[in-house]
């Protein structure tokens, strides 16, 4: 006999046989529900003072049945596999309500998350001593938003309705929605972004999840749904509270999206707890960079610093206990349990750390050793930094003449790129003569970002040694976007946390081609800069000559004349 689910505890044992049996009831698929065993539902829920429920399969067998408390029941975990674009789950839920009360939230977020065929509720109609049903049911998009249809409660007995003719339509017209919206399936996932601000500053918000949309646009995801909200103070653990983020998961399950990404960082607790209210993905903005990362390390070292990034992450995160990780493993006689599942996991990965940390060490000398063959040979070091895909391999292409790789995406650039740029030629023979450089090392860097966390900067280090030997930075600035100056702040910000914001720089407008003469203009008054365009070569011969007469003092100082 299969078991009753729920909360059973001071049920008399006839009580739970007669629970057992239900069972055995084998229902006409044409009904959502038989009278006489309505009835008997809510004469044992009535005699034990809770809710009973029973999920029924479309073939008509009853595959759980659950015993809640007075006022609510929470369904058995049958797992949470995503169904296919317009198909529901192939189970309904009929349980009982003590009081008449109507359908609750908790029935409704459960029908959306898990995708039923459809929620119904009994209750008795104490005047004619029969019952009453409640149906509730999921809705396609449409323009109205509405997520469901309730039926107010009506007689079982009076109910005309062909359950499987019912669905099935309804199905039908889920699947032609879906294919209206998407046009032509796309491979790519599709996403729902959320935002959460306790500063109340909704301009700056809207540019963090707009740098958000970028993001996800890079990593290959179609934002398919946005959500904004406020709050004096974020929720330690829904994040944006537990009503919004029920609200939040049933836009997603409605927009048919696969995942949900925040544009915070989650703890380890609220990624358990927002992933167990639904059956999407839930990636926070690091897991976001970091997969981009993933995707656009192009060397072994890039490749194996994002892996170690990926596990110091996830180190922490392996928290989670369940049935298959209390089995124990290991341990001789006497000496102990030895080590459960989750702690062979966690030492599996700080040993795979403590592997590519050795790794990336002894790839750090030789980076060392040919960084110091190019200060033997006192050539400058120009680094190119700038928040990401402001055009920094562009620049380097268009003043090298090389053919590094460009994109209009966040973090086109990764592993960094040096390359020679020779003045002879460029010159005068007086000015070679005042300036006595030849050529420089121009290297290209990986992008800055807001909110860059600390763990992140683990994947950085090829790229912070390049910049730590630097002599000089060309600051470059994307003058298309409309608060650069917020860009500017943020990358002094993230050169003064990592002790370099001592190394003189030159700050370039780019992209001159895509704003107006006047902004240009305010630009070099306001930061006493240059403004080029790397795409189109504007501006590109009057930035080496300022590169020269900058670069002349500084290795006039540092004795590379």
């Amino acid at each position: 006999m299969k078991e009753v689910f729920g909360n059973i505890i001071g049920i008399k044992p006839s009580q739970i046989k007669r629970l057992e049996n239900i069972y055995r009831r084998k229902i006409d698929p044409s009904l959502i529900v038989p009278l006489d065993l309505a009835s008997s539902l809510l004469e044992i829920s009535n005699e034990i003072g809770r809710q009973v429920g029973i999920l029924v399969s479309r073939a008509g067998y009853v595959d759980y049945v659950a015993v809640g408390d007075f006022h609510k029941i929470v369904l058995p975990d049958f797992g949470r596999l995503r169904v296919g674009s317009g198909r529901f789950r192939g189970l309904r839920f009929i349980h009982t309500h003590l009081n008449r009360e109507p359908l609750s939230r908790d029935d409704l977020v459960d029908l959306v998350i898990l995708r039923l065929d459809l929620m119904a509720s009994i209750s008795l109609d104490f005047y004619r001593q029969e019952p009453l049903i409640s149906i509730g049911y999921l809705l396609p998009q449409n323009s109205e938003e509405k997520f469901w249809k309730i039926v107010e409660p009506q007689s079982i007995s009076k109910l005309n309705l062909n359950f499987i003719e019912f669905i099935e339509a309804l199905e039908e017209e889920f699947t032609a929605k879906s294919l209206i919206s998407r046009k032509i399936k796309s491979s790519q996932e599709r996403a729902v972004l959320v935002h959460v601000s306790d500063d109340f500053d909704r301009l700056e918000a809207e540019e963090a999840l707009n740098e958000l949309k970028e993001l996800v646009w890079t990593a290959g995801v179609e934002a398919v749904d946005t959500a904004l909200q406020f709050r004096k103070k974020l929720d330690p653990k829904y994040l944006l509270g537990k009503g919004k983020l029920e609200d939040l998961v049933i836009k997603s399950v409605q927009s048919e999206a696969d995942i949900i990404i925040f544009n915070q960082d989650l703890t380890p607790t609220q990624a358990r707890i927002i992933s167990e209210m639904t059956d999407l993905k839930v990636l926070d903005r690091t897991q976001l960079i970091l997969d981009i990362f993933a995707q656009r390390a192009q060397s072994s070292d890039g490749k194996m610093q994002v892996e170690l990034a990926q596990l110091k992450y996830r180190l922490p995160r392996l928290t989670r206990l369940d049935n298959g990780l209390s089995r124990l493993t290991g341990g001789i006689g006497g000496r102990g349990p030895g080590e459960t599942k989750l702690e062979i996991s966690r030492r599996r990965v700080r040993e795979q750390i403590s592997h590519l940390e050795t790794k990336l060490k002894n790839s750090t000398l030789s980076r060392r050793e040919r960084r110091k063959k190019r200060k033997d040979n006192k050539i400058p070091i120009v680094a190119i930094i700038g928040y990401t895909n402001a055009g920094k391999s562009t620049l380097l292409n268009g003043l090298t003449l090389s053919h590094e790789y460009t994109d209009d995406k966040l973090f086109a650039t990764l592993d960094p790129h040096a390359r020679l740029l020779c003045f002879r030629g460029e010159m005068s023979q007086d000015d070679h003569k005042i300036w006595n450089l030849e050529k420089i090392i121009l290297v290209d860097t990986v992008g800055f970002i807001r909110h860059l966390p600390k763990d992140l900067l683990a994947a950085f280090r090829a790229t912070l040694e390049e910049l730590e030997d630097a002599d000089f930075f060309l600051h470059l600035v994307d003058g298309s976007f409309f608060k650069y100056s917020k860009h500017i702040e943020i990358v002094e910000e993230v050169l003064v946390d990592l002790g370099l914001a001592n190394i003189p720089q030159l700050l370039v407008m780019n992209k001159i081609d895509k704003i107006t003469q006047k902004e240009k203009e305010k630009f070099i008054r306001q930061y006493n800069g240059l403004a080029i365009s790397a795409l189109k070569g504007d501006g590109l011969e009057e930035l080496k000559m300022e590169l020269a007469k900058r670069l002349w003092s500084i290795t006039s100082l540092l004795g590379k004349k």
